[in-house]
């Protein structure tokens, strides 16, 4: 590893992993490149709201450039990463383009996963991008247009079926915030059709809705989802999806449902571009695409090569791989900005060490759960303090303002601010896994 004050740091990724690593190596003698194909941040926990119309695409992004202006060590490279030469330690954009470092943080994310279905993803966006986001929204409230236009009685209720692949955080928010669109925000919005009608179903495969939480708060969740008009499916699978129907196995018995709009909230697998490091390298991928790191977050062999968030397979303390949650990103970005620090001071840093504040998902108005670990509960107080938190997590004040806003206009009004419907993306699948990493 060369040492001194042109010391290069290349970090691929702008999302909570990337961006909180270039933010800590603000003031080290290195010189950082952060590269994205896209020129922005995303806040991804709040994404669901922009899918349902509650907020804008700009109140939960930040310009790449904008955040690291301050940073006069810091250079921002909008591409794409293809691939990585790691015998002479250069990324590869898609340009052709060839960046040298030093070190090498890789924070590319993740996509949807389809389990082997990628067929599904035309009739099934996932929600892990803004095109994603937007799509979703054109096709939720194209459904009520089209449902109000639509004399066949049939016809209509497939246009306002709405199917929600997963029951996890993801899931479970949008199952709640479609919702609440169609019981409050359109209610008196159309004239041959009531919104209200709108059948919301959300099918989990395993036992429980949000399985990463304790039993007594995925009940809550489910109780609080069922007095919203939620159809909730438990121990079943997706095992079929078209453009006019979904079809739906729980044990031996097959269902199929009429319905123009799945959302896919069914899980996420990591970036392709993990899977081609691992190539060049002679290393392995776990079922999710996962890099096995050691405890300074580096590969085997390669100390140069740190592997940050959802593209990382870090055992905890309790020997199960850490999750895929922006938290764990946020403190391996710390953390892998102070190892370059004392490595370039000749020091050593003690292993990466996960510490866990807890988990929250909200569900609607005045409802939500919170894991805190010494503390669980749900209700008002749990939303009140998801609120908090994702306001405080969020990346620029100004974006923190123009949320609150939002938010409280929404809660007096029950109006959503961002109910338009964009033209449709031919390339909305880029945000997912249509984009795939070749090997050269």
């Amino acid at each position: 590893m060369k040492m001194g004050v042109q010391h290069r740091v290349v970090i691929v990724g702008g999302g909570f992993g990337g961006i909180c690593a270039a933010q800590a190596l603000k003031r080290a003698p290195v010189q950082v490149t952060l590269i994205d194909r896209r020129n922005f941040h995303l806040f991804q926990p709040l994404l669901y709201q922009v899918a349902t119309g509650g907020l804008s695409p700009a109140n939960i992004s930040a310009p790449l450039r904008v955040v690291l202006k301050r940073q006069s060590n810091t250079s921002v490279r909008l591409g794409e990463v293809v691939d990585v030469d790691v015998a002479n330690q250069q990324v590869v954009c898609g340009d052709g383009e060839k960046i040298g470092y030093d070190t090498l943080i890789v924070a590319a994310g993740s996509v949807s996963n389809y389990f082997g279905n990628e067929q599904w993803q035309e009739d099934a966006p996932g929600l892990k991008s803004m095109a994603d986001a937007d799509e979703i929204r054109r096709r939720v409230l194209l459904a009520f247009e089209s449902a109000e236009t639509e004399p066949d009685a049939q016809k209509r209720q497939a246009w306002l079926t709405f199917v929600i692949a997963g029951g996890g955080t993801s899931g479970v928010e949008l199952a709640g915030a479609l919702s609440e669109l169609a019981h409050h925000t359109l209610k008196r919005d159309f004239r041959q059709i009531d919104p209200r009608s709108a059948r919301i179903l959300l099918v989990e495969g395993g036992d429980r809705l949000l399985p990463t939480f304790p039993v007594s708060l995925s009940a809550k969740a489910n109780a609080t989802l069922a007095r919203m008009g939620v159809e909730i499916q438990t121990s079943a699978r997706v095992t079929d999806v078209q453009a006019d129907s979904i079809t739906i196995t729980k044990g031996d018995q097959t269902q199929h449902v009429a319905t123009r709009t799945v959302l896919w909230a069914a899980g996420v697998q990591a970036s392709p571009l993990g899977r081609l490091i691992a190539q060049r390298i002679g290393s392995e991928v776990d079922n999710g695409g996962r890099i096995p790191v050691g405890s300074d977050l580096t590969i085997s062999g390669h100390p140069e090569l740190l592997i940050l968030g959802d593209l990382a397979r870090v055992i905890g303390e309790d020997g199960k791989p850490l999750p895929g949650v922006a938290q764990v990103a946020i403190q391996q970005g710390h953390y892998a900005a102070k190892l370059i620090r004392r490595r370039i001071a000749g020091k050593d840093l003690p292993a990466f060490r996960y510490k866990d504040y807890g988990s929250l998902a909200v569900i609607g108005r005045n409802a939500a759960v919170a894991d805190l670990n010494w503390l669980r509960v749900g209700g008002f107080f749990a939303w009140l303090l998801w609120l908090f938190v994702h306001l405080r997590a969020t990346i620029q004040f100004q974006n923190r303002i123009l949320v609150l806003m939002q938010w409280m206009w929404s809660y007096i009004t029950r109006n959503q601010s961002a109910l338009l419907i964009p033209d449709k993306n031919p390339n909305w699948r880029l945000g997912d896994v249509g984009r795939t990493f070749t090997p050269k």
